[in-house]
């Protein structure tokens, strides 16, 4: 009876010590599984067992010595338990027995299964054993100290030392990549606009800009009647102002404002001149982000590209830094329908002028944006020449045929996609 007893006790202490044992292993990896971002956000809305979850993580170094130190003891203190059992039930033989016996059941439920559900829910895990761990380290924390103050001095001699733990500030690309793993946690179109803002970096105000062929300008020698019909009909709320050439830039001109003084009629060249403000410069290659950065300080919507020699070649405004963020701002696509005409046999016929990235927007493509900037300038780079009609090419999956050309430009292309990757033809 007392036998019976005897084994009675010890093989519900060794069941105690087995609960214990898989208590520490999936605390231990529940709270090294915690998101740390959504952990900060509930410790700043007073979640209990994420303040304590948090300052357990504080000293890392300290939690894994305690977390270790208690899942040992329990181990090491069953399988002296079960040797005993094993002896007791199959005398020397049963320390073999107990031994293979013990490392399986520890195996499966004391290690991989919690730490297996702790991975998948840490946070169902992590917060309520913070409770437990958290008195548990004040209680032994001579012993963490010590087992620690042996450790730290290991990991000096490695020049690692546990206070410079890793920040938890990630980098732009970290951050790309958690919005592109988000889900449905973020809609998509935030999802994309949240994408565009870190790309903005990438991209110069070179990418977007209106070419200088391409600027509508207003020049003050004009007769005004001349004027005034521009202005009448103007889709622009700001145009460049020059003396017979935008090589002689005089200004910016707020259109609303011209309009405001048609109305009163009185508007002549001199009060025309009174509401043109003096022009903004942008030098080439300036990334998106910084430009958008130089427009809310300097307070202005529109800024004139410039090259290394000081030659206006383009020109930038807000709305297309912002169109770079949330895309095309109204349903009307003229502009797009201007440049890009989509044929019946699913080819596109496309003018050489046409901004490489718009394409890509437009029709969902990947025409390489790292070099020229138009279709034209893209073409000549490939074929280091200016190709004669009828001429084709295939760069990436993209098929392009030269339709019409000019002396020194591609006027039209057709473009088709083609499964088929390859260089050029």
């Amino acid at each position: 009876m007392l036998e019976s007893t005897s084994l009675t006790l010890l093989f519900f202490t060794l069941f105690i010590l087995l609960i214990f044992s898989a208590f520490f292993s999936s605390s231990e990896t529940a709270l090294m599984s915690l998101n740390r971002y959504r952990l900060r956000h509930l410790e700043q809305e007073g979640h209990p067992g994420a303040m304590r979850a948090s300052q357990l993580l504080s000293r890392p170094d300290r939690l894994i010595g305690l977390i270790l130190l208690g899942n040992n003891f329990v181990n090491i203190l069953a399988s002296a338990i079960a040797t005993i059992i094993g002896v007791k039930l199959f005398g020397e033989n049963g320390i073999v027995i107990a031994t293979f016996t013990l490392t399986l059941i520890i195996l499966l439920f004391a290690e991989v299964t919690p730490k297996t559900f702790a991975a998948l829910h840490p946070e169902r895990i992590a917060f309520p054993a913070s409770f437990v761990l958290k008195p548990l380290l004040v209680l032994l924390y001579p012993l963490v100290w010590f087992t620690n103050l042996i450790t730290n001095q290991l990991l000096n001699l490695f020049s690692i030392k546990p206070e410079d733990a890793m920040s938890d500030a990630i980098n732009t690309e970290e951050l790309r990549m958690a919005l592109k793993e988000a889900g449905g946690l973020i809609p998509k179109r935030h999802k994309r606009m949240l994408v565009s803002i870190l790309d903005l970096e990438q991209v110069t105000v070179d990418d977007v800009m209106v070419p200088r062929n391409e600027i509508d300008g207003l020049d003050i020698d004009a007769p005004l009647s001349e004027i005034i019909k521009q202005l009448s009909y103007c889709d622009n709320t700001r145009l460049p102002v020059y003396e017979t050439s935008l090589d002689k830039l005089i200004g910016i001109l707020h259109v609303r404002k011209a309009l405001h003084l048609l109305a009163q009629d009185n508007l002549t060249i001199d009060t025309l001149n009174g509401i043109i403000k003096s022009a903004y410069f942008v030098p080439e290659g300036t990334p998106l982000n910084t430009q958008l950065i130089h427009f809310q300080r300097n307070r202005r919507r529109t800024g004139l590209v410039v090259d290394e020699y000081g030659d206006l070649i383009g020109l930038i405004t807000l709305e297309d830094i912002f169109r770079e963020i949330v895309g095309e701002f109204t349903d009307d696509h003229l502009d797009e329908d201007k440049d890009i005409h989509p044929q019946e046999d699913g080819s596109y016929l496309i003018n050489g002028s046409a901004n490489i990235r718009e394409i890509n927007r437009n029709n969902h493509w990947q025409l390489p944006t790292d070099g020229p900037k138009t279709i034209n300038g893209l073409i000549i780079e490939y074929l280091e020449s200016i190709p004669e009609p009828n001429v084709s090419l295939r760069i990436d999956h993209y098929v392009i045929e030269v339709i019409q050309t000019s002396e020194n430009a591609i006027k039209t292309v057709r473009i088709r996609e083609d499964n088929v990757a390859g260089v050029i033809s």
